[in-house]
């Protein structure tokens, strides 16, 4: 079930003309699908930026022209290089019966023992994974917990994650999320401690043979 609602109207103006538009406060847009072929539409500035600050790309949006309504996901957001207003947006008209392929921000939660008692620092990977999912089953994020990790060298690989049946996870396993490294401070303390166990482990060198000083 969709989260957000933008209404829309059919778009006729193209081109250069759109421009005018633009600066009374209407943002072109193209609806397009699998399903059918691409619909110009336009959108009210004001409703389309608030609607996309909360949905983002991930969020399903009902898409209204008053004739029809669509459950889209945000495919593209174009936006002037220097004021950053929106100037485009592709909407993406789903199946709802077909599975689609999309990107899933990660979020890292909770707080790793072993950093806590400062043993080392968390080192973080992906910020996003690429899934396969129904779009019934589409989630604003995926939860990496890193309380899990307790001593220096724990890890969260890609392969650990456990989500929800039908949901596929397309990166691969082995790619790391999260690890518990030493510190460069714990590690200069054990490289020192190491040389002195180095140094301390020499052997005595014994020389033969008779010195200046000995006598006959």
């Amino acid at each position: 079930v969709a989260e957000y609602t933008i209404d829309a109207q059919n778009r006729t103006v193209t081109g250069k003309k759109v421009g005018a538009h633009r600066r009374e406060g209407i943002v072109p847009a193209t609806n397009y699908g699998p399903k059918q072929t691409p619909v110009n539409i336009q959108v009210p500035y004001r409703h389309l930026e608030l609607a996309l600050a909360k949905a983002g790309g991930s969020h399903l949006i009902e898409l209204s022209t008053g004739t029809f309504t669509q459950t889209v996901l945000v495919r593209d957001v174009q936006r002037n290089p220097i004021s950053r207003k929106i100037t485009h947006v592709d909407f993406f008209a789903l199946d709802m019966t077909a599975k689609l392929r999309t990107n899933v921000p990660v979020h890292y939660i909770g707080e790793s023992p072993a950093v806590l008692a400062k043993l080392g620092v968390l080192v973080t990977g992906a910020t996003a994974l690429h899934v396969e999912l129904l779009p019934s089953l589409l989630m604003d994020h995926i939860a990496v917990d890193v309380s899990t990790l307790s001593e220096v060298g724990d890890a969260i690989h890609v392969g650990d994650l456990k989500l929800a049946a039908g949901i596929v996870i397309l990166n691969d396993p082995e790619e790391l999320l999260a690890r518990v490294t030493q510190t460069a401070a714990a590690r200069s303390d054990e490289d020192e401690a190491a040389e002195e166990l180095a140094s301390s482990a020499e052997p005595e060198v014994v020389k033969k043979g008779k010195t200046e000083e000995e006598d006959f």
